[in-house]
Formats: structure tokens, C-alpha cells, sequence
């Protein structure tokens, strides 16, 4: 019967034979002889056995209960003694982890403690305990995890008691890798202090943001920072608008010639572009810089970029900059 054992998920285990009434009763035994704990001596002898009763999982509508008979044993080298350690299952408990862990799932979907006392044989105080611990466990867990080296900062809002909170993304596997109240460098130094693998970052994405470009250079000093490119086209269309604004302040004010300005001109509509077309057609050097901005805009949105792709509309990008610069100067 050593097949039962995988099936139970205790490999380790020789089922000796099952008993099936209200419940299901397995008694089994180990396999075989561990070494020593202490001094890793081979052999050791049997000096008494115990049994431990636990529950372990469901089959059906019936719980498994296990019976384990479990040896104390005695090293000849070292002298010492120890009790046989079962894999999942943790010594002194009276319920394998994976029992412990089909109650928090079951409980976390919603189940409430009063049908899991009908369907799993325990007290609503034994299942918030469970539960509670299994949460610091995974709040331990995650508070010891290095830092990505694609880090992604941003804020949002979170209650209007406790205002906004600080996102931190792990860019590479895409998922949230800590989020923690507030976003000014005072209210994040002591989080940001006891960071583990903070050295390990090589890119920080954020917007453009003073108060985060002061923390990336603060706590992660090693890292390059990247603006992401929501953040630079809306700030490359807030300064079309103003150099607008300079040219022909009464066309600012027009709302509906603004709202075709800040879109991007693959998205107008051919009467739409031909509006637009007509208008600026009476400022050349703003139909310049209209027809540069959206030019940089589509460069700014390319995605998926490979290496070799990347090199060659850099330096594209690079020149339409420096056009930008010296029109800025003259």
C-alpha cells in the first residue's frame, strides 16, 4: 500500500490500512530510519514509539484522519535523542499543514467559521487563529524578498483619512511587489532604509515626479531612472500648448480647436484633420511644431521594442530633439 502514501501527499509514509465510517482513518508508519538529528550518524535505534492523531484534508464529504505511529529514536554515537519528524507536519501540531492550509483557502473564499466547524471538525477560534497566522507567515515572506531589478514607483489615491499610498511594481514578472502608505520621502525613509536588495536595481520606472526622482537617487543610488511615456507625452503636450498659447493666445481659448490640438492625429477624423490643417496652415512655425510633436509622440509610443530596432530609431529620436532645442533658442 506505499501507493497510498503519494496519494495522501506524504510520500514518506507506509499506510498500514485504512478504516472508512463517518470518516476515513489511515494508520501508517515511516518508511524508513532517519538519520541523526544532531550528528547525521546513520544508524539509531528504536527506544519507544507514540502515536499522533491529525487531520488531514477531506476526501469527498469525509475527513481523513491520520494515526501515524511515530518512533522515538536513540543516536549510539552522540547519545542524544529525537522524535520522528514527518514531512509536512509540523511537530507538536495536531493537524498537517495541509489541512491547515485547505482551511485558510476555504475560509479566505468566503466560507464562514461556522460551517467550517460542520465540515472540518474545528472551533471558529481554532480557524481565526489558523487563519491569522497564516497571514504573518505571508507577510514575512514578503517582506523578506529582494528587490526587483525593474522597479516601478507610483502613487495613488487611497481614503480620505489616510490619503495617497506608493505603489512598487516588479516590471519584469508584471505584479505588485508592495504598496505602503503614503508617498513623501519623510513617511517612506524607514521602508525604504531596511529594503533588502536595494543594490540589485538597475532600472527605476516612476513619473516625472521631483519627490520620487529625489528617492530613487537616495535609496537606490546604483539605478538608472526611466520616465515612463504617460508621463513625458503629457508633459510634451503641455509645452505645444503653451508655445500655442505664445503664438495665437485667442486659438487656445477655442475648445473645440484645443481638444483637436491635444489629440493625436491618427485618431481625428478626415474632417477633423482637415480643420486643423486649415488652421494652422495661417502659423507655419506652429504647423512645424505641431507636425514635430506628433512625430516625437509616435516615436515615445512605439512598444515592444528589440535591441536592433531600438538602434535604429534612436538616432531618429535624438535629432528630433535637438531640432526641438535649437527652434527653442532661436
Amino acid at each position: 500500500m506505499s501507493h497510498a502514501g503519494l496519494i495522501l501527499g506524504l510520500p514518506e509514509l507506509e499506510v498500514e490500512h485504512v478504516d472508512r465510517n463517518d470518516a476515513i482513518s489511515v494508520y501508517a508508519k515511516p518508511k524508513k530510519r532517519p538519520c541523526c538529528l544532531h550528528c547525521q550518524h546513520p544508524r539509531v535505534r528504536i527506544k519507544a514509539t507514540y502515536q499522533r492523531t491529525l487531520k488531514h484534508t477531506r476526501q469527498g464529504n469525509q475527513l481523513i484522519t491520520l494515526h501515524l505511529r511515530a518512533p522515538k529514536y536513540h543516536c549510539p554515537r552522540c547519545g542524544r535523542y529525537f522524535r520522528h519528524r514527518f514531512k509536512g507536519v509540523r511537530p507538536r501540531y495536531r493537524a498537517s499543514e495541509a489541512f491547515r492550509h485547505e482551511v485558510f483557502e476555504t475560509h479566505d473564499g468566503g466560507v464562514t467559521q461556522a460551517k467550517l466547524t460542520r465540515t472540518h471538525g474545528i472551533s471558529a477560534a481554532t480557524t481565526e487563529r489558523w487563519y491569522h497566522g497564516h497571514c504573518e507567515r505571508r507577510v514575512s515572506e514578503m517582506s523578506n524578498r529582494p528587490c526587483p531589478k525593474v522597479l516601478g514607483i507610483d502613487e495613488h489615491f487611497f481614503t480620505r483619512k489616510r490619503g495617497f499610498a506608493t505603489t512598487l511594481v516588479d516590471l519584469r514578472r508584471h505584479k505588485v511587489f508592495d504598496v505602503r502608505l503614503g508617498r513623501s520621502q519623510a513617511s517612506l525613509d524607514s521602508y525604504l532604509r531596511r529594503l533588502p536588495g536595494k543594490d540589485n536595481v538597475k532600472l527605476v520606472v516612476m513619473d516625472l515626479s521631483e519627490t520620487y526622482r529625489s528617492i530613487a537617487r537616495q535609496y537606490f543610488p546604483g539605478a538608472t531612472i526611466v520616465a515612463d511615456r504617460f508621463h513625458v507625452i503629457r508633459l510634451v503636450n503641455q509645452h505645444f500648448l503653451n508655445a500655442w498659447k505664445d503664438v495665437h493666445p485667442e486659438g487656445r481659448r477655442n475648445r473645440g480647436l484645443l481638444s483637436l490640438m491635444r489629440r493625436h492625429a491618427w485618431r481625428l477624423k478626415p474632417e477633423q484633420r482637415e480643420n486643423l490643417r486649415r488652421y494652422l496652415s495661417d502659423y507655419p512655425g506652429l504647423a512645424a511644431l505641431y507636425d514635430a510633436k506628433q512625430h516625437l509622440n509616435e516615436l515615445m509610443l512605439l512598444k515592444n521594442l528589440r535591441k536592433k530596432t531600438a538602434q535604429k530609431k534612436l538616432p531618429e529620436l535624438l535629432a528630433l530633439i535637438e531640432q526641438l532645442r535649437q527652434a527653442l533658442h532661436h
